[in-house]
């Protein structure tokens, strides 16, 4: 018989309670083992996991940290940590100590899982594949399992072995609106070769809930895209975000007050002495608007390496100005931004991103919200450059409308609403102006979607002059890249250019004609 020692018996208990979202019984459980030993890292493990359930994730971040320095090198307690410190943005730090459990034996599942997760949330998604290839093994009946590891095969882009996983968690759990909307993405849908018999259902039985209602809608409307009816599609993507739109607050006015308070930071600043021998490459612009296949041409350069979309310029502002807030971006941290010491930020940035460089010199940063903060990144870093994607705006528009943002960042909230979106994209413009005529034009500048598919190779080496690299001729062929893609854009950019997605607004026909209004002189 086995004996459970009193920290084991709060861990299974405390756990089993937050499983069952009962955080008032795991709370309670954690204090009362807390006057037991004030030195057991169970508690401590407790209490952050119920501070992250509940959006708090500095203070998660801080009880991990208690729970693994109590421990003797326990792989619960390092993974959840590694765990919270990618989801603060802290990618370096979170590679660390995910390296410190994965070095241990795992024999749990869900540690596993945990550990591949870590990976591949901060882009190491070779390193994540033996872990959850792992999970699969001790638990193969836990369909999410399956799941995550058909998403790094995919942002490997081994597209087949990847399908292959979604295919299994769909025949463990019918109901996996996920594991739908990934596969559907992954493969054009045809008549003969669809989900629709299954999707269609799902939907009925899940559209008041909101999130699920989003995942098995873009489903349908993907799969109507594929079968070339526009219009319906459209109407389906309205009808998945209906109920998301009618829950999420009206928070257009502070959306809008970002960027007034991004282009306030727009003062002189003395930069020239500033990390001067850094050049980061910074590629911002709208979402699904063409910013990974720019990332693509210039980390295919053979000095250059992709640290993919990173946080950690945002959470270094937010650290600084110490805003009460949760949101990482928001007006109150904007405006206080200009007291920082530039100097330091970019120093910590520079040592945080260290493991992702492996040894390059030169890197690009892709989180397309950075345009909040070009001059803030030029004060920190005066050699960086700044390449602002652009795309005709009816396609920006749509893009956006049709892509699945995770919801759990309210900065893509526009996005359930054509209005919105083409509100959005009207302020984008025009801070993309304001930088414009306010940054030096040798560090920022714009390159437009259309050109790199029209006049691919002129345009490269216009991009590559201005990120002052040398001509590199592999960077013709983005495609072959081996490097992993954690976007959305997974697919596409595996494939040499390709001219379809220009004008693909013109396929909805009248059905736009709404955003067109609203879009006005920027339509055109």
């Amino acid at each position: 018989m086995i004996t459970l020692t009193a920290s084991k018996k709060c861990l299974i208990s405390g756990q089993n309670a937050i499983g069952k979202h009962n955080y008032r019984a795991a709370h309670e459980i954690a204090i009362r083992r807390l006057h037991e030993d004030v030195n057991d890292p169970a508690p401590y493990y407790l209490l952050a996991r119920i501070a992250e359930e509940h959006g708090n994730t500095s203070k998660a971040e801080e009880l991990f940290a208690k729970s693994v320095n109590l421990s003797q090198n326990q792989a619960l307690y390092i993974s959840a940590y590694a765990k919270i410190l990618s989801i603060r943005g802290k990618q370096g730090q979170a590679h660390e100590e995910n390296n410190k459990a994965a070095a241990l034996e795992i024999k749990d599942a869900h540690i596993a899982d945990t550990i591949g997760v870590v990976y591949s949330r901060i882009g190491f998604h070779e390193k994540a594949i033996p872990f959850f290839k792992k999970a699969v093994s001790i638990n193969s009946a836990l369909s999410n399992f399956h799941f995550n590891l058909g998403t790094s095969l995919q942002f490997l882009g081994k597209f087949q072995d990847a399908a292959k996983c979604y295919k299994t968690v769909i025949a463990q759990d019918p109901n996996h609106v996920r594991a739908y909307s990934a596969l559907i993405g992954l493969e054009k849908q045809t008549q003969d070769q669809n989900h629709l018999l299954a999707l269609y259902p799902l939907f009925a039985e899940h559209k008041n809930d909101a999130d699920l209602a989003l995942h098995i809608g873009h489903a349908i409307a993907k799969t109507l895209e594929d079968l070339e009816q526009y219009e319906e599609s459209l109407q389906w993507l309205m009808r998945a975000k209906q109920k998301k739109l009618s829950l999420i607050p009206d928070d257009s006015t502070d959306a809008f007050a970002l960027f007034e308070a991004a282009k306030k930071l727009c003062q002189p600043q003395k930069t020239s002495q500033l990390h001067s021998d850094k050049k980061p490459i910074f590629i911002i612009g709208l979402p699904r608007t063409g910013t990974t296949l720019l990332d693509r041409i210039v980390s295919t350069h053979k000095d250059v390496i992709s640290c993919g979309e990173l946080g950690a310029f945002s959470h270094l502002i937010k650290k600084g100005t110490k805003t009460t807030s949760r949101a990482v971006l928001d007006k109150e941290t904007l405006e206080k931004a200009g007291m920082l010491s530039f100097a330091d930020i970019g120093q910590e940035y520079w040592r945080l991103t260290e493991d992702l460089r492996q040894g390059f010199s030169r890197m690009t940063d892709k989180m397309p919200l950075n345009f909040f903060y070009a001059n803030l990144i030029h004060q920190a870093f005066p050699e960086a450059r700044i390449l602002a994607l652009r795309r005709n705006a009816m396609d920006s528009c749509l893009s956006n409308y049709r892509q699945l943002f995770s919801t759990s960042y309210s900065y893509y909230n526009y996005t359930f609403s054509l209005d919105n979106t083409a509100a959005y994209y009207r302020a984008f413009d025009g801070l993309m102006n304001y930088w414009r005529k306010h940054l030096p034009s040798n560090r920022f500048t714009e390159i437009h979607y259309e050109d790199i598919v029209f006049d691919q190779e002129n345009q490269t080496r216009r991009i590559l002059e201005f990120c002052d690299l040398d001509w590199d001729e592999n960077c013709l062929n983005f495609h072959e890249n081996k490097s992993p893609v954690s976007t959305a854009s997974s697919v596409q950019v595996r494939q040499p250019l390709y001219s379809g997605s220009v004008g693909r607004w013109k396929k909805y026909g009248d059905a736009l004609n709404d955003l067109r209004d609203v879009l006005g002189d920027l339509a055109e």
